[in-house]
């Protein structure tokens, strides 16, 4: 062979070799490891990371080991975005530069999980519980939805007469209880033959009657109005009846007063005292048709 053909050859495989080495040494690949802690410190075992390639987009994922330590070796060179997570903290991301042939460190602190807002938990309490829940809202009066968030002082009157009202039926049904014990007892007080003990016993019985009437009334008629609202129904009932044992309470004792008055003087029962029994009958059958308008569906 020529001497000066041989020295070209040899000339060739050493370029070949010279730039064989730095393209080896570019592909090595490098390892990239690190430990994964929380944010008081305490290194997290079985943390979730995740390596990915911003160029390619190309991921790996493991895991971190019983000390809080990983490794996930043979990467290419180049931008990395890394990502770690456990249970009961928020996920950690980091930016990092793989160097060809390198081993790099990365360590990662993951920190605590933001509590949610409470309007976002399932099951969570209305921040402001509407009243609706024990009583009847703006909306089943026939308000719009617009209207009644609009409103909080309509709303607020109308739990006040909500309140007022059910005392009012709840002292109705109490009263109930003495106006039957005295009908009862009428039958003894305005015979021929009864007492002073019977007469008594009507009498207080009537008393108590009336006193439970009064708070009975005070709280229907000290009740809020709500604008714009019509009565219909068994309600318009109930308050036409009104209008019949109310005069009725009022007229009874007066009556009653009187006729205990001429028995207790040993005379007939005379006059307008003689009124005494229907006019009590009649209110005593009004309001217990009122108390039966409301309590019944028809």
């Amino acid at each position: 062979m020529n001497p000066k053909t041989s020295f070209f050859f040899l000339g060739v495989v050493l370029i070949f070799v010279l730039a064989a080495h730095p393209l080896r040494a570019q592909d090595a690949p490098t390892t990239l490891s690190g430990t994964v802690t929380d944010s008081t410190g305490k290194l997290l075992s079985n943390a979730k990371i995740i390596v990915k390639n911003s160029s390619t987009g190309q991921a790996t994922e493991t895991q971190t080991d019983s000390a809080g330590a990983y490794s996930v070796p043979n990467l290419p060179a180049g931008e990395y975005e890394v990502s770690a997570s456990a249970d009961g903290t928020a996920t950690a991301v980091a930016k990092v530069t793989l160097a060809a042939g390198s081993q790099q460190t990365l360590s990662l602190t993951l920190p605590p999980v933001s509590p949610a807002p409470a309007e976002n938990l399932p099951n969570a309490p209305s921040p402001n519980p509407s009243p609706a829940k024990t009583g009847p809202s703006l909306e089943d009066l026939g308000f719009s939805k617009t209207e009644t968030q609009s409103n909080a002082a309509q709303q607020a009157l109308l739990d006040r007469r909500t309140h007022m009202l059910k005392m009012h039926q709840r002292f109705g049904l109490i009263t109930t209880v003495p106006l039957l014990a005295t009908l009862i007892t009428s039958v003894n007080a305005g015979g021929k033959s009864s007492s002073t003990t019977d007469r008594n016993v009507h009498l207080v019985l009537g008393a108590v009657t009336g006193d439970l009437y009064g708070i009975t009334a005070y709280y229907a008629i000290r009740a809020p109005r709500i604008a714009g609202t019509e009565t219909k129904g068994p309600i318009k009932l109930h308050k036409a009846l009104a209008w019949v044992h109310g005069p009725g309470m009022i007229l009874t004792p007066i009556l009653g007063a009187m006729a205990y008055s001429q028995k207790s003087n040993g005379e007939k029962v005379h006059g307008i005292a003689s009124a005494h029994g229907p006019v009590a009958i009649v209110t005593a059958g009004a309001f217990g048709a009122a108390l039966l308008s409301v309590s019944l569906k028809f």
